[in-house]
């Protein structure tokens, strides 16, 4: 196992959880926006630790997050003008 994708997935989960227990707390969207993208890193990395990831998964997958990031700190920026 590739330790650089190892740590990865460590630090996407510790992502996902502390923001999943931020939005219970603040309720701010950008927080599950945020949950959201890394939980698709995580997925990918899963998928590479497993051996099952193709660039035809994998892409998609992380494309998606970076989006949702996107979207979120988009979303978050209009609604506090």
């Amino acid at each position: 196992m590739d330790p650089v994708v190892a740590l990865n997935l460590v630090f996407d989960v510790v992502i996902v959880l502390l923001s999943a227990y931020a939005y219970r707390k603040k309720r701010v969207a950008l927080l599950l926006w945020i949950v959201m993208a890394f939980s698709f890193f995580a997925v990918s990395y899963v998928l590479t630790i497993l051996g099952v990831g193709s660039s035809l998964i994998l892409i998609p997958l992380r494309v998606v997050g970076y989006l949702s990031v996107i979207a979120g700190v988009t979303l978050y920026s209009v609604q506090r003008r």
